[in-house]
């Protein structure tokens, strides 16, 4: 029984340290690399009524579409909020999907949150900082997205299209999405149904 767990150690090791060489980091040229903003739109029609998915009521709000710089990912496995969206990016465009700015600034997740920080002064002003950074809460709506979604490391431009939502579920419980790009805190985040996705540099 020992050795089973040591071997069962062993693996867990290895796969870990394989998913981090999988989404290691991939460097960039300094200079702003994406510099539209992210598109939101109205819907109507089809596109607006309600669905269901995994046993959540998801009410589109809005389709969404995004070019920008994975900043950093971060994926969950335990809480409610996980059977939904198992995967948030931290998207950065304009100045923060810069080299120069992002080298200043220490960046990382948890908790469904994104956190930016820096030694001294930020480099640039820290509203523009906020503004052109998003921590989205991806909910892949195949498998074939599921595994584009994973595939792509820290550092990529990308693009995301689909929808934002809101999700409830028959007992109360209620997720949902910001509309604005430049809210900050708690519901700051958006929550988007991703109907397709791409690397847009290797």
């Amino acid at each position: 029984m020992r050795g089973l767990w040591i071997w069962l150690m062993v693996i867990a090791c290895a796969f870990g340290a394989w998913r981090s060489w999988q989404h290691r980091q991939l460097e960039q040229r300094p200079g702003i690399l994406v510099r539209g903003e992210p598109r939101q739109d109205s819907l109507d029609g089809a596109d607006s009524r309600a669905f269901e998915h995994q046993g959540y009521l998801l009410k589109p709000q809005a389709s969404y579409r995004i070019q920008a710089r994975l900043l950093s990912r971060e994926s969950y496995g335990s809480g409610r909020e996980s059977e939904l969206s198992p995967l948030d990016f931290a998207l950065g465009w304009g100045p923060m999907s810069d080299s120069t700015v992002l080298d200043a600034i220490e960046i990382s997740q948890s908790g469904r949150f994104f956190w930016v920080r820096w030694p001294d002064q930020p480099p640039i002003p820290e509203g523009e900082i906020f503004d052109h950074a998003a921590n989205t809460h991806l909910i892949p709506a195949d498998r074939r997205v599921s595994g584009l979604l994973d595939k792509m490391r820290p550092g990529q431009l990308i693009e995301l299209s689909g929808r934002l939502v809101n999700a409830t579920a028959a007992d109360g419980w209620h997720w949902n999405s910001s509309l604005k790009r430049t809210d900050t805190g708690a519901g700051a985040c958006e929550l988007m149904w991703v109907e397709d996705a791409r690397i847009l540099n290797r």
